[in-house]
């Protein structure tokens, strides 16, 4: 499972989503699109493609076995109806993630938890793409 705004697909995405396709044989992946209040939150601004649109362009991509909408109001909802064996972040993802691993385990959940490598992130990160 890995979690992101994906504000428009860009090469730095693909090779997120290769690279956690890689951590288990056979891979069922699912990505899970951040809600827009929560991109507001974290970001300080709403995305440029709601969340309906960027959950759309994901599943076009045709990468992930399963896309969905992150929970509402809490974070751990949609991972514990999923429950996922490895959660992939990303190398630069700090919002969500700070307490994952106590909160997991308080829901009584063995999920390896792992970080992925970047991929050119001085050129692909939204907020230098929009540049």
């Amino acid at each position: 499972m890995v979690f992101g705004t994906f504000d428009g697909l860009h090469p730095g995405h693909m090779s997120f989503f290769k690279q956690a396709m890689t951590l288990a044989k056979p891979c069922f992946l699912i990505i899970s699109i951040a809600r827009d209040k929560n991109v507001l939150k974290i970001k300080g601004q709403y995305p440029t493609l709601n969340e309906k649109q960027r959950m759309a362009l994901v599943k076009k991509s045709g990468l992930a076995n399963k896309v969905m909408l992150a929970g509402r109001e809490n974070y751990l909802s949609h991972i514990t109806k999923m429950h996922p064996d490895i959660i992939a972040l990303g190398y630069d993802q700090r919002a969500y993630v700070k307490n994952l691993r106590r909160d997991l385990k308080n829901k009584r959940m063995a999920v390896k938890i792992v970080r992925l490598k970047p991929y050119k992130e001085k050129i692909y990160k939204n907020r230098l793409l929009k540049r």
